[in-house]
């Protein structure tokens, strides 16, 4: 049996209503076999979706306009189709991104096989662009991980180096190894010890 679906979000044209209805019904589905979210957002829960996943028997087809118009992300489409494929349910998606999808002509195992392929291949783009970005910030000189610990040895070197009118913050914090929110959480603009950097010489003194 045919099951057809239609979601407008509370930010769509109402015509959009029409135009999936009509798709649904001209792809064979009957007007009592369609369930119907109306002015729902994506941040919202959608009764009417749920009750379309709790009606679907074991052979039934879902039938969708497009694939925004039944899931919210690529991984909420992997959850819908594993669900689907474990309970022997087809999936028909009439236009856009997506409509290759038609598990009448194709196995829904197949589907899922390349969308999780896809997915772990944008996962591993995404690792591989992040490791390059590191690289690319060390080969820069940039300071990655976990910020060096200010120490009153380097309080005093600050304290030192701010005073030549020639060397900036952010160069003496680079050289320490600190952002320059750290270096002013220590010090004022001409040096002189704010009192995170006084109890820090202090503790030093008494040790």
């Amino acid at each position: 049996m045919l099951v057809g679906y239609i979601w407008v979000a509370s930010t769509d044209d109402h015509a959009l209503h029409d135009q999936q209805q009509q798709a649904l019904l001209g792809a064979g589905v009957t007007a009592t076999q369609i369930y119907e979210d109306i002015g729902i957002s994506r941040q919202q829960e959608r009764p009417e979706w749920q009750h379309c996943l709790d009606a679907l028997q074991a052979e039934d087809t879902l039938v969708v306009w497009q694939l925004d118009r039944m899931v919210t992300s690529r991984a909420h489409l992997l959850q819908v189709l594993q669900d689907f494929w474990q309970r022997n349910i087809g999936l028909k998606v009439l236009t856009g991104q997506g409509a290759e999808i038609d598990t009448t002509h194709i196995s829904l195992r197949t589907v899922l096989d390349v969308l999780e392929a896809l997915t772990e291949l944008e996962n591993q783009i995404v690792r591989e662009a992040t490791l390059e970005g590191l690289a690319a910030a060390r080969a820069r000189g940039q300071t990655l991980g976990a910020r060096r610990k200010m120490t009153a040895t380097m309080v005093r070197q600050a304290m030192l180096e701010m005073t030549d009118t020639n060397t900036s913050a952010t160069q003496i914090a680079k050289k320490l190894g600190i952002t320059r929110a750290t270096l002013y959480n220590y010090l004022n603009g001409d040096g002189s010890p704010k009192p995170a950097a006084l109890k820090l010489l202090q503790t030093q003194e008494e040790e």
